[in-house]
């Protein structure tokens, strides 16, 4: 079954990718949006991989086009790989109306994600007088601060 994603980028130019090769450097701003077509990339935040992603109509760099800020994480291929380039993120976003609601609800199901998991760690650590009690401040921030801008990181380390 062809991803309907993929469906509707058929038009958008195609770059390929060799292992080792970024789409995306954390820290820089691009405008870039991908949507994988085939191959394996990573998302490494400083040296630590955060993921390894593989699926057909994957999307990077929507964040960083959203929010107009750098990439929060580099996404470097491991394999050989194929991938959609979007030049003007926002531009193309604004024009496709099918794939910017794609999009929406692909980080609406993130946000559901990280809200039941914020939730679960305030359950559980609620009772602690430590550090681990905080967890309830970050899930008020997160919910609460809906027009405000959040900037990630902590004072340990401000750019994580």
């Amino acid at each position: 079954m062809v991803n309907p994603l993929l469906e509707l980028c058929k038009s958008v130019p195609v770059r390929e990718f060799e292992p080792g090769a970024p789409l995306l450097v954390e820290g820089r701003k691009s405008g870039l949006l991908y949507i994988l077509m085939d191959g394996d990339v990573e998302i490494v935040k400083g040296e630590f991989q955060i993921n390894i992603v593989s699926d057909p109509g994957a999307i990077f760099g929507e964040i960083s086009v959203l929010l107009d800020i750098p990439h929060m994480a580099t996404v470097r291929a491991l394999s050989r790989c194929r991938a959609h380039e979007v030049r003007d993120g926002s531009g193309f976003l604004k024009a496709h109306q099918e794939i910017a609601y794609h999009l929406a609800e692909l980080l609406a199901r993130r946000l559901q994600g990280v809200s039941t998991y914020l939730v679960d760690l305030k359950q559980q650590f609620a009772s602690h007088g430590n550090h681990l009690a905080m967890v309830d401040d970050v899930l008020e921030t997160l919910v609460n601060q809906q027009h405000q801008r959040f900037m990630p990181g902590s004072d340990r380390d401000p750019g994580f």
